[in-house]
């Protein structure tokens, strides 16, 4: 998922899928332990986009960009 995508969605939006790719990456972590991973890229690309999220999240936080964040969230 881009920034820019991310960006778009409401806060509770991006918990939610924060939350979601947490048991994503529970749920990787889980299948590379028994030996069942098929797409080792997966793991990283999730670890990726959570991170991203995360980042974006910050940015609403501190209220850096205005211009996307004007309603105060």
């Amino acid at each position: 998922m881009k920034p820019a995508e991310i960006r778009t969605k409401l806060r509770e939006e991006i918990l939610e899928e924060l939350e979601g790719c947490n048991r994503e990456l529970l749920n990787l972590r889980i299948q590379w332990q028994a030996g069942e991973m098929k797409n080792s890229s997966q793991y990283a690309r999730t670890r990726k986009d959570v991170a991203r999220m995360k980042t974006v999240l910050r940015e609403i936080e501190l209220g850096t960009n205005k211009k996307l964040y004007s309603d105060g969230k």
